[in-house]
C-alpha cells in the first residue's frame, strides 16, 4: 500500500512538474511574444515608482496582455531595480520584454515634452513641444524669443518637469559669438562659457542637454563634431577644388553658407567662387563686408552703405584679393563640402532671383540684365 501511495505521488509530483514547466515555458513565450497594443503610447515612469505600477498602468492602457507576467520577467531577467524615471515611447506590438528594455536601459525620455533652444542668425527661441505618440509628430504648446519675449507659462512649468529633456539645434550661418551670447541666455545650463571658439568651429547640429550641463561642454562638443566634418570633407576634396588647406576651406563655406539658404545652390555658388579665385578676380560678396562691419557681433539689420563697401577692413572682398583671413560664420557640413567639390560651371556673377534663389551669370552682360530684373522685383515688392 504504501508503495502505491509512494509511486502515486511521484506520478503528481512529475505531473505537476511539468505543468510547472510548460507554465514557465508559456509565461516566457508571453514576455517575449509581439503586445497587444495597436497605437503608441506615452508610458510616464514618476520618480519613486515600480514595477507594480507600471505593469497596472500598462495593463490599464492595454499595453500588456498580463501584469503578472511583466513584473515576473522583469524580475528574472534582474531589471525591477534598474527601472527608470522620465517618459517612454511604446510602439505598437512593442513585447513585455522590448518595454522592460526600454523603461530600465538609459533613463532618457523618448517621448512626451521637450524643449527646444533653437539658435537662429537673427534670434534665439525657445520652443515647448509635446510629441502625441499616435502620430509620431510634436505639437507646438508655447514658443518665445530668449531675452526679449515674456516667458510663458507653459515653459516655467516644463522646466519644472523632471522628465521633460532639452535639445540645441545650431543652425547654418551663426557667427560663434551668437552661439555663446545664446547659451549664456538658456537657463538650463550651466557654467562659464569660457573663451569664444573661433569663427567657423563650431558645427550645426543638434544636442541633447540635461539640466545643469555646462556651457563650456556644449561648446567643446560643438567644436568636436566641425572638427571631424572639417576632416571629413578635406578628405573628400575634389581636384577642382581652389583652396589649398582645411583652412581656406573652412573660409570658403561659410562664405558660401551666408551667401545662400537654398540647399540645391550650394554647388553652384561654390563654383562662382571657385571661378573667381582661380580667374584672380575678387569675390565682392556682401556678407563678408557686413562681417566686417559687426565683426560677427550681431545683425546689422540694415543695407549695406555704399561707404562701407569701399572701406578697407580685412573681410571686405570688394576691396582685398582672395579670400578673408578668418571665417565669416560656422558653416555646414553641405557647405563644407560644396566648397571642395564645386559644380563644373563657367559662372562669375549671382544676383536674387526674388524667389530666395539666385539667377547665375557668365557674363557681365548677363548678369548686368539679371541685376535689372531684380531690381524691378524690388521696386515691386516695396510698392505692394
Amino acid at each position: 500500500m504504501w508503495r502505491s501511495l509512494a509511486s502515486n505521488m511521484l506520478t503528481v509530483l512529475i505531473a505537476a512538474l511539468f505543468l510547472l514547466g510548460g507554465l514557465i515555458l508559456w509565461g516566457q513565450s508571453q514576455y517575449k511574444t509581439e503586445g497587444p497594443l495597436d497605437t503608441a503610447i506615452c508610458l510616464r515612469v514618476e520618480r519613486g515608482s515600480n514595477m507594480a505600477r507600471v505593469s497596472r498602468d500598462l495593463e490599464a492602457q492595454g499595453a500588456v496582455s498580463s501584469g503578472t507576467i511583466f513584473r515576473l520577467g522583469a524580475r528574472y531577467s534582474e531589471k525591477t531595480g534598474q527601472l527608470k524615471a522620465g517618459s517612454f515611447l511604446v510602439e505598437p506590438g512593442a513585447s513585455m520584454e522590448q518595454i522592460v528594455d526600454e523603461i530600465t536601459h538609459s533613463g532618457a525620455s523618448t517621448c512626451g515634452t521637450e524643449i527646444v533652444y533653437r539658435i537662429g542668425v537673427t534670434r534665439t527661441q525657445a520652443e515647448v513641444r509635446e510629441l502625441d505618440p499616435a502620430t509620431n509628430k510634436f505639437e507646438e504648446k508655447a514658443e518665445f524669443v530668449l531675452g526679449e519675449d515674456e516667458v510663458p507659462a507653459e515653459y516655467t512649468e516644463t522646466r519644472q518637469d523632471a522628465d521633460t529633456r532639452y535639445r540645441i539645434a545650431l543652425a547654418e550661418g551663426v557667427t560663434s559669438w551668437q552661439v555663446v551670447e545664446a547659451l549664456k541666455a538658456m537657463d538650463v545650463l550651466a557654467g562659464d562659457p569660457g573663451a569664444r571658439p573661433a569663427e567657423g568651429l563650431l558645427a550645426p547640429d543638434s544636442y541633447e542637454v540635461t539640466p545643469g550641463t555646462d556651457r563650456a561642454a556644449v561648446l567643446a562638443e560643438m567644436q568636436k563634431r566641425q572638427e571631424l566634418r572639417i576632416n571629413a570633407a578635406w578628405e573628400g576634396r575634389s581636384e577642382d577644388a581652389a583652396v589649398n588647406s582645411p583652412e581656406e576651406m573652412l573660409i570658403l563655406a561659410s562664405i558660401i553658407e551666408k551667401e545662400t539658404g537654398v540647399p540645391e545652390e550650394r554647388g553652384l555658388v561654390a563654383s562662382v567662387f571657385t571661378n573667381r579665385l582661380n580667374r584672380g578676380m575678387r569675390l565682392q560678396t556682401d556678407p563678408t563686408v557686413i562681417y566686417g562691419v559687426t565683426k560677427g557681433e550681431g545683425v546689422l539689420g540694415r543695407g549695406l552703405r555704399q561707404s562701407e563697401l569701399r572701406k578697407a577692413t580685412p573681410w571686405n572682398t570688394y576691396v582685398i584679393e582672395g579670400l578673408p583671413p578668418t571665417p565669416i560664420a560656422n558653416p555646414g557640413l553641405a557647405s563644407l563640402e560644396a566648397a571642395v567639390n564645386p559644380e563644373a560651371t563657367g559662372y562669375v556673377f549671382f544676383v536674387a532671383d526674388g524667389t530666395g534663389g539666385h539667377a547665375f551669370a557668365e557674363t557681365l552682360d548677363e548678369h548686368n540684365r539679371n541685376v535689372a530684373k531684380w531690381r524691378e522685383i524690388e521696386a515691386q515688392q516695396q510698392n505692394n
